[in-house]
């Protein structure tokens, strides 16, 4: 019988393998090339240490103010509410009570005296991600709020806001609430119809132009 010759090529990310010879020649030895190789990967790179942004919080608190709180506000009541999705006057009074009853939105002072972030600062990072569906590094350079404390920011805001506000308005609608609400929605030209969720499209039975 003849004799058959085998030939072998592997190929990595980093190194190439070739592999030719005869049916008696030592394989073993060969896989365990292989394998010693495959041992010579990398360790990864050990993560940077993190580094101190001065980002001047004070800053961000009265371009805030200026914009939009103050006497003479550079932007006007419109564009306030497209940004933040809501008026003025119930932003305000959502930053006074989160402010009041829950901890974490309360302005303190350092040992130096510096005063932390405001509870409009806080309440603008939670909103403007939840407005804009954005990440929590999108509101650091306007509102000088680094991400991980925009991100902590979102998180005591949904709960302080189901605290605070859950039993008057997270419940179900009682029967005064539908008598109320059916007939705002009538006078608006949507008899039949109690509220409307953005971005669903369910069928709507009553619908007087169907």
């Amino acid at each position: 019988m003849g004799s058959s010759s085998n030939h072998y090529h592997y190929h990595g990310d980093d190194d190439h393998y070739h592999y030719q010879g005869d049916d008696g020649d030592n394989f073993d030895a060969y896989l365990q090339n292989i394998y010693d190789a495959s041992h010579n990967i990398p360790e990864p790179n050990e993560p940077n240490e993190r580094i101190f942004i001065k980002r001047n919080r004070e800053e961000g608190h009265n371009n805030l103010w200026n914009d939009y709180f103050s006497d003479t506000p550079t932007y006007p009541e419109y564009l306030f509410r497209r940004r933040f999705r809501m008026h003025k006057h119930l932003f305000m009074r959502i930053v006074q009570r989160l402010s009041t009853e829950i901890e974490y939105f309360r302005q303190t002072q350092d040992a130096t005296g510096r005063a932390s972030l405001s509870p409009i600062q806080k309440c603008t990072a939670a909103i403007r991600q939840l407005a804009y569906g954005s990440s929590s590094d999108s509101v650091d350079e306007y509102v000088r709020i680094g991400a991980s404390t925009a991100r902590k920011c979102l998180h005591e805001f949904t709960a302080g806001i189901i605290q605070v506000f859950g039993d008057e308005y997270l419940r179900r609608p009682t029967p005064e609430d539908l008598e109320r609400l059916l007939y705002q929605n009538e006078q608006r030209g949507f008899p039949g119809m109690i509220g409307s969720i953005d971005c669903m499209h369910w069928g709507w039975k009553n619908c007087p132009t169907a």
